[in-house]
């Protein structure tokens, strides 16, 4: 039985927390903004966001219980240091289970800003009570259930949307197939640790909405589905349809995402060996589709994973000695877009099969963990890249296999962890690295990779200055400071070196990456930080036309800063404002870039009402500036800003009842120095770009 010294301590907590109502907080919203820029990686190239959040969504639509959650599991969130989580276990250990979410202020180190960071990700654990009921009905009666239905478009008519050109030969122009509208459906219905069981349709802006096997196109141009089991007995989990993967480091299993380098200079640079999730994104790629398992005993738990699914790709030719003509695959196609003949024509184009294991085990108290990955991909037809200077030990052929083992232990305020693979053609892979709370104001990180120029992993994600782990070595160093509750300083240093050739850059290479933000935040209602980013790589010089050294290479440096301001003036008033800078020096010039942008955000009744200002100027597509966009629910929007202009949009939010919500969004981007917008099919006759996003979701049981 809980003491009742307990009980009344948790009451007296409960007594003195911010408008506490109930033994447990209320369910806050995450704030979307505030998990990119603490979270993930620094933006300077197009990376899909929606497909990242998703991941972390199916965290925060299963929260993990408290009374069970080992070092591992908590270390997931990257919402606390080593030293919370370690204090965290030490209090359950002499006091028992959690009573009450009001308990965790009286855990050493946590504040109240962790406890409303962590809240959203925590339940006490009741996974039998509602586990009564027959599944079916459990099914038909779950909360959460619902269907989502968002609309996209430019309006501004491109020129892949106007009438074909014929040109002096007599050949027609190509245009896009389809109609301007971005078309976008989910059905979703789950429970926490229980089940999930869901359907994404998605249709690109120029894609044809069409009905044809031929091209595994039924109306929509992309079909995802899953239902995943939790908790039955022994198996920890059952997926059948589209599911990602997460084990170690991410060497061999990485999930489809990355956290890396960002403004969270420490937690992010562990992988958490999460196992088995749906995946619920619109990414054409970087999934599996068939069937996953999990199965349990006592300290040890084994996944099984099989994996069939067509994959887009361009096929090509050849003619041997017998003059048999043998196709392969050229080229893989990774946008998901088809919009033109010629895209339509990547589509489907070969087959792709996944046969995969992990054994993995952890000991009572879950400080330490250990285990084995194995993965197995093969090709219906050899995959034969077009030969380059930088691509000569990139993979080819039709069957590639990776094997890795990885560990991870506890110990006192220090996180170790680390991962070695070897694939197919011996290459070698390897992380090392450790996450420490040095003491109650200092955390610490420290990591070391090594991946070999022939290291092939389809399914791999660590961590990595390239956008895969392969031909790089490099050193990160992290540390986080907290002087007093109002100030915090975050800095990390990355030197990486890359032994062979890479796109653009015809030698080997090396470079750097430094940042630092410093966040002064004297109350809940106000924060201000200002953060500084340096980056040096090398890249090749462009062609001069004069007698040179051939492939000669010179160092790019990029610098960043922002400088924020935000300030909660009322329960439903909202306003930031930002300054950003850019400044790149390459070749002997020069550039800079500048924006300036003013956010409101302002609630009353059923309504929300969020709006931007951005007024913009970079000289140089190296300059652009990249900035957090609120949008309609689960949608993000992180573009480029360069040139000169204006950028503006406003977002409004209604509640009809408690089963349907609507969401509106308009958003412009006007220049001052152009007549016209992008190059190609996607070019705009006009300076200016419109685009509008509605999105309607409905809640089934409310």
């Amino acid at each position: 039985m809980r003491s009742i010294g307990k009980i009344a301590i948790v009451a007296v907590l409960s007594m003195y927390y911010t408008e506490a109502k109930a033994q447990a907080p209320p369910k806050i919203p995450i704030d979307q903004e505030q998990l990119i820029e603490r979270l993930f990686p620094v933006q300077d190239e197009d990376i899909d966001y929606e497909a990242i959040y998703e991941v972390l969504f199916q965290l925060y639509s299963n929260p993990i219980d408290i009374n069970k959650a080992d070092s591992e599991i908590l270390q997931a969130s990257y919402l606390l240091s080593p030293d919370q989580i370690s204090n965290l276990i030490r209090y359950r250990s002499e006091f028992g289970d959690f009573i009450s979410l009001y308990e965790l202020q009286a855990i050493p180190g946590f504040d109240s800003n962790t406890i409303d960071q962590i809240i959203p990700f925590l339940t006490l654990g009741n996974e039998s009570s509602g586990k009564t009921q027959s599944f079916w009905k459990r099914v038909k009666m779950e909360e959460q259930a619902y269907f989502l239905f968002r609309h996209r478009r430019v309006w501004e008519t491109r020129s892949g949307f106007t009438p074909p050109d014929t040109s002096s030969t007599g050949r027609i122009s190509s245009r896009y197939l389809g109609d301007p509208n971005d078309l976008y459906l989910r059905f979703r219905i789950q429970h926490a640790r229980d089940f999930s069981l869901g359907l994404t349709l998605d249709k690109d802006a120029g894609e044809q909405f069409t009905w044809d096997r031929k091209s595994a196109r039924y109306g929509f141009n992309f079909l995802s589905f899953h239902f995943t089991r939790y908790n039955m007995g022994r198996w920890k989990a059952i997926s059948l349809g589209d599911f990602q993967v997460s084990f170690g480091q991410g060497l061999v299993f990485g999930a489809g995402y990355s956290l890396g380098k960002g403004a969270e200079t420490v937690p992010t640079i562990r992988r958490s060996s999460i196992g088995i999730t749906p995946y619920t994104a619109a990414l054409e790629f970087g999934f599996f589709r068939g069937v996953g398992a999990t199965y349990r005993f006592k300290n040890w738990q084994s996944t099984i994973i099989a994996s069939s699914t067509s994959r887009d790709g361009r096929i090509g030719t050849a003619l041997d000695t017998l003059e048999n003509t043998t196709e392969f695959i050229s080229s893989f196609n990774q946008s998901g877009l088809h919009r033109t003949p010629s895209e339509l024509a990547t589509k489907s184009q070969f087959k792709e099969l996944n046969f995969g294991t992990n054994l993995q085990y952890s000991n009572r108290n879950g400080k330490f963990y250990s285990g084995v990955n194995y993965l197995l991909t093969n090709f219906d037809q050899p995959w034969q890249r077009s030969l380059t200077p930088y691509n000569q030990y990139e993979f080819r052929g039709t069957n590639n296999s990776i094997g890795s083992l990885y560990a991870s232990y506890n110990w006192r305020n220090f996180f170790l962890f680390g991962e070695s693979a070897y694939s197919q053609l011996g290459g070698n892979g390897t992380v090392l690295g450790f996450i420490s709370s040095l003491s109650k104001q200092v955390d610490f990180s420290f990591l070391w990779r090594k991946y070999d120029r022939n290291f092939h992993s389809f399914y791999g994600n660590a961590f990595a200055e390239g956008t895969r782990p392969i031909n790089e070595r490099g050193v990160y160093l992290g540390i986080q400071i907290k002087p007093t509750l109002r100030w915090k300083i975050n800095s990390y240093f990355d030197f990486f070196k890359f032994p062979w050739l890479r796109y653009r850059i015809y030698a080997p290479s090396s470079g750097y990456e430094w940042l630092s933000r410093i966040t002064y935040q004297p109350n809940r209602n106000l924060t201000a930080f200002f953060q500084i980013r340096k980056e040096q790589k090398e890249r090749n010089i462009p062609d001069s036309g004069e007698p040179a050294l051939n492939y000669s290479i010179q160092p790019i440096q990029k610098t960043n800063g922002l400088l924020s301001l935000e300030y909660q003036i009322s329960k439903d008033l909202f306003i930031r404002s930002r300054v950003l800078f850019s400044k790149v020096d390459f070749n002997s010039k020069v550039t800079s870039g500048f924006m300036i942008l003013q956010d409101v955000q302002y609630s009353f009744g059923a309504f929300r009402l969020t709006g931007r200002m951005a007024l913009f100027d970079a000289e140089e597509y190296e300059n652009r500036l990249y900035t957090f966009e609120n949008n309609v629910l689960w949608t993000f929007s992180v573009p480029a800003y360069f040139g000169q202009g204006m950028r503006y949009y406003l977002v409004g939010q209604y509640q009809f009842n408690s089963q349907l919500t609507g969401y509106l969004r308009f958003a412009r981007t006007s220049y001052t120095d152009r007549e016209e917008i992008s190059s190609g099919l996607q070019k705009i006759s006009k300076p200016y770009q419109t685009e509008s996003t509605f999105l309607i979701r409905y809640l089934l049981h409310r």
